[in-house]
């Protein structure tokens, strides 16, 4: 895909309006899958992000005149504007995050639209209550009420579906939005915002700021006009969005390091396959990604070798390319972390089976090869940490006690899966597995935008749960209204 990037000067949205940012300043959006410049950014500042927010303050009437049906109609109307724009989309999508464009971008393309649209349908039930009184002469009800102003801060992985899946549903629940992307996906970013302004919801309702998150995210998390913020990103990141926002409503999607555990019993041609999308999926940079494979130990040496023969066949390349099912990682960062996690691994004793190093002859040091390491002990930086990679960490157990045992010492938990022909093993592990959602003979890799997604409380994967009405529910606030009804 060509770009001018003389002509791809990109602008902010604030009150209804594309803008520069009032520093002046850009920076350059480059691509990982070629290094080259893309497009300029506006570098937006904290004052950008005031003027963003008091823009959403105003607004708060106008989108509070706009009833269900008509905020379900303009969600829709989104959906079908990006469905319009997907081609442009999916190609946009792979050049400014490095995702392969048809074995993953035109997917998340896709999926963006599936929370415009259940956002649309969700709120017409969003249902208040009547509630009982101790009283004879009270009548009480429970009814729903928009927040006001939600900040939504949105990571470079899922830089579609992450955003979609926190804007719907704000939008759906009568809230007015500032929108802060990460810098690395801003062009793919800009592009849907586009589509969200062909909602035609009043000037203010929502409004994108690009910039570096440790200003504008933190003016956004932190701002005494932010009723509320959504933020999908690192654990360590949150934290300091979660600081910054206190006593606001806060919704974390964090970090994971997810089990996938595949008992002797299991189907390994299922576990295998569930094994190469937990790990290999957008090149193992999702918070979903299943970054620990527990392995029991009389298949063990069968696993891994067909493991091994699997990930041979993923297609390291050009993301344009339709046969390619690897693209680049999205930042040197990345890479680096890889790099780290495979030497301190090997250097303890695990067992090199495929990749372990950056592949050459591309034209940027981000592609990685597909990487399996076995061996491994829990103990290792790979046990521990979010690698973000595209690496299969193999740990073997002995028995159903162990392997929840390991499984469960993590500081994460945001989702795992279990192989197992087993049903009864397979629901008592589900029930016993210290994550927010479980997979039974599936990739952790797997979810659907009506469910509730979220870490398990007490790990540091999370706070709340997005998807569906759950995440609708959750945008508004509840209040109690008690009625005298007098006597004749």
């Amino acid at each position: 895909m060509t770009i001018d990037v003389a002509k791809s000067v990109k602008k902010m949205f604030v009150d209804g309006k594309w803008v520069e940012s009032e520093s002046g300043q850009f920076f350059d959006a480059d691509s990982p899958a070629t290094g080259e410049v893309i497009a300029q950014v506006p570098k937006g500042t904290r004052a950008d992000a005031q003027r963003a927010i008091e823009a959403a303050h105003k607004a708060r009437g106008a989108m509070a005149n706009l009833k269900g049906f008509e905020r379900s109609r303009r969600l829709h109307r989104i959906a079908e504007a990006i469905e319009k724009r997907s081609d442009e989309l999916g190609r946009l999508l792979t050049l400014d995050q490095g995702k392969p464009l048809k074995a993953e971008a035109m997917g998340e393309v896709a999926e963006a639209v599936e929370y415009f649209r259940i956002a649309a349908e969700d709120l017409k039930r969003l249902e208040g209550r009547v509630l009982p009184s101790a009283s004879p002469s009270k009548l009480v009800l429970a009814r729903h009420y928009p927040r006001g102003v939600y900040g939504i801060i949105t990571p470079w992985n899922w830089p579609l579906t992450m955003a979609a899946e926190l804007i719907a549903p704000a939008l759906a629940a009568g809230n007015t939005v500032v929108w802060t992307p990460a810098s690395s996906t801003s062009v793919i970013s800009v592009a849907l915002m586009e589509c969200i302004a062909e909602g035609d919801f009043p000037p203010g309702v929502v409004n994108l700021v690009t910039g570096p998150g440790a200003e504008v995210g933190d003016e956004v998390a932190g701002h005494p006009q932010t009723d509320g913020v959504g933020f999908v990103g690192s654990t360590e990141t949150g934290a300091s969005v979660a600081k910054r926002a206190a006593g606001k409503h806060v919704m974390l999607e964090l970090g994971g390091n997810g089990p996938q555990v595949v008992f002797a019993d299991a189907d390994i041609g299922r576990a295998v396959e569930g094994a190469i999308v937990g790990c290999y999926l957008c090149a193992g940079q999702s918070c979903t990604a299943g970054e620990r494979i527990l392995v029991q130990e009389p298949i063990r040496d069968e696993f891994v070798a067909r493991l091994a023969d699997a990930a041979k066949a993923l297609r390291l390349g050009d993301p344009f390319d339709e046969a390619t099912t690897l693209g680049p990682l999205n930042n040197e960062g990345v890479a680096t972390k890889m790099d780290e996690h495979v030497a301190d691994a090997v250097k303890r004793g695990a067992k090199l089976v495929l990749g372990g190093e950056r592949a050459k002859g591309f034209p940027t040091r981000l592609y990685y090869h597909a990487t399996i390491l076995d061996g491994v002990e829990p103990d290792m930086r790979v046990s521990r940490e979010e690698t973000f990679g595209p690496i299969a960490p193999i740990i073997k157990f002995r028995d159903e006690k162990q392997a929840l045992e390991l499984a469960n010492d993590s500081p994460y938990g945001l989702l795992g899966a279990v192989y197992t022909k087993d049903l009864s093993r397979a629901l008592r592990f589900a029930d016993a597995l210290e994550t927010g959602w479980v997979n039974i003979n599936e990739s952790t890799n797997y979810w659907e935008a009506h469910l509730p997604f979220g870490g398990r409380a007490g790990k540091k994967s999370g706070i709340g749960r997005v998807g569906g009405r759950f995440a609708l529910e959750q945008m508004t606030d509840l209040k109690t209204i008690v009625i005298e009804i007098s006597p004749e």
